[in-house]
């Protein structure tokens, strides 16, 4: 839990300090090894709230939501999603 808290800090930092395209790609990364981590682990202790299969399920949705965001944003995206700008278009209209 630390080394996912950590790196979360780590990630806020970077994005407050105006990286925000690695500031964001560390976040989803440390969501995407705390659903591992908490697949990985047998016993969390008193941390064991939800079952596990919820909590893998929602690291790893939010991991990946935040790192194709960070991989689509910017004015010089590393993905092109061909489909994003006209559903922009769209609903900004």
């Amino acid at each position: 839990m630390l080394s996912v808290l950590a790196a979360t800090a780590v990630g806020l930092l970077c994005t407050a300090l105006g990286a925000v395209r690695a500031g964001c790609l560390v976040i989803g990364v440390a969501l995407l090894a705390a659903a591992v981590l908490r697949r990985a682990l047998p016993d969390v202790g008193m941390l064991a709230v939800r079952s596990r299969f919820t909590d893998m399920i929602t690291y790893g949705v939010l991991g990946a939501a935040i790192t194709l965001l960070a991989l689509v944003v910017g004015p010089h995206p590393l993905v092109k999603i061909p489909f994003l700008e006209d559903a922009v278009r769209f609903t900004v209209r």
